[in-house]
């Protein structure tokens, strides 16, 4: 696939199919600053299509600092593009606060600005779409590098970084050592910018043993002495020089405490114009879950939430055969969990669940306690996603097209389930795992309904 793509770019004659392939630009993720040979002769636009994807502390700042520079210096890439830009899921699944910012609560409206914005910041607000980087070495030569970019019409901006080997490793691929010392740059304007008088100049200083990091801070103007400028660098340390005066760092409020997850959680569904088709605080991690008016039901069921996936997709990497969607708080123990399922289909199946222990690329393995209902009248208590592991079966009088009730109570290792109110199964012995999310799901991808969800947790 690859190399039929840069062979196709490079004009190698390929059945029909190839010649799809033939874009405007050449895409690579992840690629550790570097381009391969055949790339580079495409002469197509390069883009780190999807990169960073680390955590947002310090060393996060440190690993984007220096690939968004040193993507363009060693890589010719002229787009780096952060996996991902907000990190608004819930923090115990997969890649964690791996977001440039982090927002993760939306119970609470907790949120942080984490350095990894302020890095972006250094670029961002001295360029705009349409300028160009300029052809310089980039490599300075203590260690660290440093890009140029102009508009075209007589702005410039440089930024330039120091990011060490320790402090600036990103999550892939591996980093090989390198070495940085404290250093004096100068720069030498020519042509166009010979005339440069003053730079404004900002500076982050990441600290990673005292957390009192400077980002993004003013330093003000500075002089340009017959085109010719030094600047004292240090180690982890990022500046920009630029003919924009447009930079600012406005203070914003403080944002709400954080807080848990609520122990009481309750949600009809009963939405009748949803400004989205999710519920909020359901994280789908296989199927999609979403609003739905079920205009057959008379009474009380009118407005549900319906998985709505009815064929298996293909999938990035190994996924469930299941449907599930995770919510609640990952370190809970003990809970009570009860909602209303409508199973559509003879051939499918639903449950509700808890202490869930995995998602993202890792649901299929997901471990945790799950109430199934069929429709062939029976249940099965099982402690794993896969329906392997079985704690518990029998008769259940379930039937497809009919609202059931479910109810999961979880107290130390014992497990318990109620079916319409009344007692199903009871004291079946758990063992693992200790904590974890609650969760609904289906069988199968089919079309199941869900509603009147109910959370209690102690």
């Amino acid at each position: 696939g690859g190399m039929c793509i840069l062979d196709c770019l490079l004009g190698v004659k390929y059945p029909l199919p190839c010649v799809f392939f033939c874009f405007v630009l050449s895409r690579a993720h992840y690629p550790g600053t570097m381009t391969v040979p055949s790339a580079l002769l495409t002469k197509k636009k390069l883009w780190a299509s999807e990169d960073y994807s680390t955590f947002n502390d310090e060393v996060g700042a440190g690993c984007w600092a220096r690939i968004l520079n040193q993507n363009y210096v060693n890589g010719h890439m002229t787009s780096t593009i952060a996996w991902n830009l907000v990190a608004s899921y819930y923090e115990d699944l997969p890649f964690g606060r791996c977001g440039l910012m982090t927002a993760q609560e939306p119970w609470s409206g907790h949120y942080s600005v984490d350095p990894p914005i302020w890095i972006t910041a250094h670029t961002t607000q001295f360029t705009q779409p349409g300028w160009h980087y300029l052809k310089v070495d980039g490599h300075l030569n203590g260690g660290g590098s440093y890009v140029a970019l102009t508009d075209g019409k007589g702005n410039l901006t440089i930024i330039i970084e120091t990011m060490t080997y320790h402090h600036s490793a990103c999550i892939r691929p591996p980093l090989l050592p390198y070495r940085v010392s404290p250093q004096n740059a100068t720069f030498y304007f020519n042509g166009s910018f010979s005339q440069l008088k003053t730079l404004q100049m900002w500076y982050s200083k990441l600290e990673f043993k005292s957390g009192n990091s400077t980002l993004f801070h003013s330093l003000g103007s500075k002089k340009v002495c017959e085109g010719v400028l030094t600047v004292n660098l240090g180690l982890d340390e990022v500046y920009t020089l630029t003919t924009l005066t447009t930079g600012r760092k406005r203070p914003f409020p403080d944002p709400p405490a954080s807080q848990p997850f609520p122990s009481v959680y309750k949600d009809d569904f009963n939405v009748r114009n949803p400004p989205f088709s999710e519920a909020p605080f359901f994280a789908d991690q296989t199927g999609v879950f979403e609003y739905f008016v079920n205009t057959s039901d008379p009474g009380e069921h009118v407005f549900t939430l319906r998985q709505v996936v009815n064929q298996k997709p293909v999938t990035w990497v190994s996924d469930a055969k299941n449907t599930i969607s995770v919510i609640g708080s990952y370190k809970w123990v003990n809970l009570t969990v009860s909602c209303d399922v409508y199973i559509e289909s003879k051939q499918g199946g639903a449950f509700i669940a808890a202490r869930v222990d995995k998602g993202g690329i890792y649901v299929g393995d997901a471990n945790g306690v799950f109430f199934w209902v069929f429709p062939d009248g029976t249940y099965r208590v099982t402690g794993d996603l896969h329906g392997k592991e079985v704690l518990m079966k029998g008769l259940s009088g379930v039937r497809a097209a009919a609202w059931h009730r479910l109810t999961l109570i979880l107290k130390g290792s014992k497990a318990s389930g109620m079916l319409n109110g009344y007692p199903l199964w009871e004291n079946v012995t758990i063992t693992k795992p200790k904590n974890g999310w609650a969760a609904i799901g289906t069988k199968s991808f089919e079309f199941t309904q869900f509603d009147n969800f109910h959370i209690q947790a102690s």
